[in-house]
């Protein structure tokens, strides 16, 4: 990966999604954030239902594109973050502030949909 898309991947907070539908199996794009937390990508949201959700449970494999700095399609993958201590350090962190404002910080860790993403290329 080229050095324009890793600080586009490490600056730029609004990216789109490209799920596959859990049921449908049909390309689902979105417009969703993803935060950048100590070398690691995740995105994540406030609790409730998320079908992107669902989707990456079933489809782990998705593409996020770039739209901001640099224009890109990449490959990723998602993984599920299950361990309190990893979803305590990303909600905690101060790219996570706007979630915290909305949903007290130990009801975000107990619920909210959360996703580590790694790239094919990285």
């Amino acid at each position: 990966m080229d050095e324009r898309t890793l600080r586009a991947l490490a600056d730029d907070l609004t990216i789109d999604i490209t799920t596959t539908g859990a049921r449908s199996g049909q390309p689902r794009r979105i417009e969703i954030w993803m935060l950048h937390i100590d070398g690691r990508y995740f995105i994540t949201g406030t609790p409730g239902p998320r079908d992107w959700l669902a989707n990456l449970a079933v489809h782990p494999d998705f593409t996020v594109h770039l739209k901001q700095r640099v224009q890109a399609d990449l490959a990723a993958r998602a993984t599920l973050v299950t361990d309190d201590e990893t979803r305590r350090a990303v909600l905690a962190h101060a790219a996570a502030t706007w979630y915290r404002g909305e949903v007290p910080l130990d009801d975000l860790v107990d619920t909210a949909p959360m996703v580590e993403v790694t790239f094919a290329d990285a």
